[in-house]
């Protein structure tokens, strides 16, 4: 990681050597006490944290934190048929170091609905993807990260005012994402799931105002899709 985050209560007690920052600092980073390393607020200012010592208690450290904060989130929320739950490891992590403002899982008409039952979510290895990719990207602001039950009711939860639909499809598409016509961000990116959108679920997502779009004659895996579909609306929309 390349900023090491921290919350608010954290920053008043000894680091514990059996958290995993504590052995990056010492192990990866190779800080000795009086050194320094970047750190982070989650959702707050970045700054510096000195290594004072290490005692029984972990590593004590000094921060000190930026007055300017961090630039916003990209006002893009992405949405995606519930894939594998290795799959969705890897789309929380690579739409997160991209710097999305929300994703919405839901549950397809063609997706497994045991995906739903996977540790993932119960876990709180969530948070843990978002803390390690967030401080990949050297940035301290988190998405949000919902579940919803059907694309309807993820389409129900989208934020007011998002004129900029697009949805992925291999079949029914009718323009490239790099050519689609476009508003003025914020935006929605719907994915389907890996078997592919129901011929419902395209209707419903024409009737929420979607316009179905591609990324080319070849078939991406979930995964790659989302990291494509979002660099080319990032650059499209003008927020690189």
């Amino acid at each position: 990681m390349n900023l090491v985050l921290f919350r608010p209560e954290e920053c008043n007690r000894p680091l514990t050597t059996e958290d995993p920052r504590a052995r990056h600092i010492i192990e990866v980073l190779r800080r000795r006490p009086g050194e320094s390393f970047d750190c982070g607020l989650v959702n707050g200012p970045r700054g510096r944290a000195q290594f004072v010592g290490l005692g029984g208690d972990g590593l004590t450290l000094r921060f000190t934190w930026q007055s300017e904060m961090p630039p916003p989130l990209a006002p893009i929320e992405l949405l995606v048929g519930l894939p594998r739950p290795q799959t969705a490891r890897k789309v929380i992590a690579e739409a997160t170091t991209l710097g999305v403002a929300r994703l919405v899982f839901f549950q397809t008409e063609r997706g497994e609905r045991s995906y739903a039952d996977s540790t993932l979510w119960s876990s709180g290895e969530v948070e843990r993807l978002l803390v390690t990719a967030v401080g990949q990207a050297f940035c301290t602001r988190m998405p949000e990260v919902a579940r919803s039950g059907s694309l309807e009711a993820a389409l129900g939860t989208i934020v007011s005012g998002i004129s900029t639909r697009l949805a992925l499809d291999n079949y029914e598409a009718t323009a490239a994402l790099g050519e689609a016509t476009l508003g003025a961000p914020p935006a929605a990116l719907a994915v389907g799931p890996e078997r592919g959108w129901s011929a419902a679920e395209r209707e419903i997502l024409r009737g929420a105002g979607f316009i179905l779009v591609h990324l080319g004659t070849r078939v991406l895996r979930t995964e790659t899709a989302c990291t494509a579909g979002l660099a080319v609306l990032k650059t499209r929309l003008g927020l690189w």
